[in-house]
């Protein structure tokens, strides 16, 4: 069982990227459909839309599952930059638990994009801090059953994982291809 490491050797945000053959338009459109999310997420399995006021910074529930283990959070999109930013805020009980986005901008620069790509970047902050953040790590280690070590990896991983099934999914859908 993994021990948590002490917060100057524990890692706090987590990047990966890919290189999509759609427009950023097209990826942000389908990015910031949330409901969309679980054909994407190989730990998300469901989103319910919260009624809101605002249509930009809508709030919603996540509902995950870890194997055998289920879950749910509260989410806030806190940034809603159409084309080129979409980011959620993650709680769970009241508390901080992450904040997930996603950043887009045209890819063409690469050597190895096609024209019209986008370059897609998801992002993980850890937000499990201080005395609140020992009580939500118990709680993900509970839970989820992670502790903050194993969700890096567990992360990383499903990071990886979103990042392809989108692509698959929006380079089948524009029927457009790319070398990476």
């Amino acid at each position: 069982m993994d021990t948590q490491r002490p917060a100057a050797t524990r890692t706090w945000e987590l990047r990966e990227s890919v290189i999509i053959a759609a427009p950023p338009e097209e990826v942000y459109a389908s990015i910031s459909d949330v409901k969309r999310m679980p054909q994407w997420s190989p730990e998300c399995v469901k989103v319910l839309l919260l009624p809101s006021r605002s249509r930009s910074r809508p709030s919603f529930i996540g509902f995950n599952r870890n194997g055998v283990r289920h879950w749910f959070t509260l989410c806030q999109v806190t940034t809603a930059d159409a084309p080129k930013e979409f980011a959620f805020r993650v709680s769970v009980a009241g508390l901080p638990i992450a904040t997930w986005g996603f950043r887009l901008h045209h890819a063409d620069h690469h050597h190895t994009a096609a024209a019209g790509s986008t370059h897609v970047t998801q992002y993980w902050h850890d937000l499990r801090q201080g005395p609140l953040g020992a009580v939500a790590d118990l709680l993900g280690r509970t839970v989820a059953g992670t502790s903050p070590a194993a969700r890096v990896r567990v992360n990383r991983a499903g990071m990886t994982t979103t990042l392809h099934r989108l692509k698959h999914s929006m380079e089948g859908a524009t029927g457009g291809t790319s070398p990476q």
